[in-house]
């Protein structure tokens, strides 16, 4: 391993890292554009143009807030929970393929972290940690009302864990492999063999379970019971002040963001596009393949943007509902698809 590739792979983790960082930032200005023009409001406008540094204002402001502890005997857990719901939302980025590579300096440079061949059982083992942030963080409050929202968090995330895993079985099947970027490779394009690439359509039942579980797992309404103000006050970071709350509302949306990107990859052709072999044959690679990244990153917010939408439209699920919905609907859905998909594999293939 020559010190070439680990300066840049460094330079490429922090890219990452700071990309993810603006994104759930802008995420908060973009979440109350959104929420005012569904309402017919102006939306933030003050900090800079159309409200651009609003995002700055309230980052400030998180740091210059009091430290708030309150009567614990788990301070250091107290300290623990948002530290760990913030570090695991950053470190499944790492195996998320951004792009297909780029020939910068007479090296071809791999727009992916790490390439593991189980990334794929990454991400869920790095989503499964993240649900300990959010109950530590509720038990050390020594608040009633937290430890009951971070019961409800664990409760709902365990359970649509369930059904996001059988929805990929399916995919899968169909792979052939756990690779994120092997995934993004076989939908190049758009159109091929007489069929269509993006995994969206061949596991359109797996895609649409993905996604209300991508919902469910990041606590988005209509499935954000663990903060239902009008039952639990402001969730299980009620205690929370100062930055340790910024890091679970940063949390959540670099979750939103890192889920988006999970979507495109999995099922609507990650950075491939259209026309892009025509584009690295007649333009170049590099060309084709920074397009392909723009091309990522817009699939990526139409998807922050469906989170947005959603949250604005549909009111909130009742804890039962989200219960049945999770054991009775999603994972028999789930089974059934598995078993439709073996069957195609069989006659089709």
């Amino acid at each position: 391993m020559d010190s070439a590739f680990i300066i840049e792979k460094s330079v490429f983790i922090v890219v990452i890292f700071a990309i993810t960082m603006i994104m759930a930032m802008y995420s908060t200005w973009a979440e109350r554009k959104v929420a005012a023009y569904l309402q017919d409001r102006v939306g933030p406008n003050r900090a800079g143009w159309g409200g651009l540094l609003q995002p700055l204002a309230d980052g400030m402001k998180l740091f210059a807030k009091e430290e708030f502890f309150p009567n614990t005997p788990n301070r250091f857990l107290f300290v623990v929970g948002p530290a760990i719901a913030m570090s695991t939302a950053l470190m499944t980025s790492a195996v998320i393929p951004w792009g297909d590579k780029l020939h910068i300096f007479g090296r071809d440079v791999i727009l992916q972290a790490t390439d593991i061949d189980v990334s794929i059982l990454y991400v869920f083992g790095i989503i499964s940690i993240g649900v300990y942030g959010v109950m530590i963080g509720g038990w050390a409050s020594n608040n009633k009302f937290s430890l009951m929202s971070s019961v409800r968090a664990a409760s709902q995330m365990v359970s649509y864990e369930v059904a996001m895993g059988l929805a990929i079985i399916a995919l899968l099947m169909m792979s052939g492999t756990l690779s994120l970027k092997e995934i993004a490779e076989q939908q190049s394009g758009f159109w091929k063999d007489g069929w269509f690439t993006w995994n969206v359509f061949s596991q359109p039942v797996g895609f649409l379970i993905f996604l209300v579980c991508a919902f469910a797992e990041t606590n988005r309404t209509p499935f954000d019971l663990a903060e239902c103000e009008s039952e639990l006050i402001g969730g299980y970071h009620t205690e929370y002040s100062s930055m340790k709350m910024g890091f679970y509302l940063f949390a959540e949306y670099a979750n939103m963001f890192i889920s988006s990107a999970i979507l495109a990859v999995l099922y609507f052709g990650a950075y491939n596009y259209p026309g892009m072999q025509w584009m690295s044959d007649n333009v170049g690679v590099n060309a084709a393949n920074i397009l392909g990244i723009v091309v990522l990153f817009i699939k990526i917010c139409f998807f922050i943007f469906f989170y947005m939408w959603v949250r604005w439209t549909i009111p909130r699920f009742r804890y039962d509902q989200l219960m049945h919905l999770g054991w009775k609907i999603l994972i028999p859905l789930a089974i059934v698809n598995i078993m439709v998909t073996g069957v195609c594999i069989l006659v089709f293939k």
